[in-house]
């Protein structure tokens, strides 16, 4: 089962890696921490870089949440683990299921290409294939689009990059030329 810990912002790498060494194998599966890719321009050129999805937030995997607990309160940084009232609560089925979609095992939501006809967003692969109605929001300029799901028990806004189809092609060319001319 997957639970959610909040952390001060900041802090989550930390607190991800001090989990994965010092709580026991037996008890936590793994800490992680869902990254997404993100396009941003550097000097006039674009890159794709890694950034953490949920600000805040380290997730575990474990089946003996009771056990891991006490490992966690001796943290710096870490807040609590997200539940209902005083009871600690594992994500849903459809919570991990969605989260899996995005990120698979490596919790890397990878770039996802579309294609804009006016307001109509068509997503031509990637993990957005399939959201459409998910997408509340799409900053053509920062190339990141926002989704809108329930998660933690609450509405949470998701801010996922992306790709133009045809940006996509154009570098796929450019770097056969590269090639090419090299």
């Amino acid at each position: 089962m997957w639970y959610v810990m909040q952390v001060r912002v900041g802090s989550e790498e930390r607190i991800a890696q001090q989990c994965n060494i010092s709580i026991p194998k037996s008890i936590l599966r793994k800490c992680f921490i869902p990254y997404n890719e993100a396009r941003y321009k550097f000097h006039g050129e674009w890159v794709t870089l890694k950034r953490r999805i949920f600000l805040g937030y380290v997730f575990l995997d474990t089946d003996q949440i009771n056990e891991v607990v006490p490992y966690l309160n001796r943290m710096a940084d870490m807040t609590k683990v997200l539940g209902v009232g005083d009871e600690i609560v594992p994500l849903t089925d459809e919570e991990v299921e969605f989260l899996l979609q995005l990120g698979g095992e490596e919790q890397i939501v990878r770039l996802s290409e579309i294609m804009l006809d006016g307001s109509a967003v068509t997503v031509l692969n990637g993990p957005l294939k399939g959201k459409e109605g998910l997408i509340k929001k799409i900053d053509k300029h920062k190339r990141k689009i926002y989704l809108e799901t329930d998660l933690f028990n609450r509405k949470q806004r998701i801010e996922i990059g992306f790709e133009f189809a045809v940006e996509k092609t154009e570098r796929q060319k450019d770097a056969a030329l590269a090639t090419q001319s090299a």
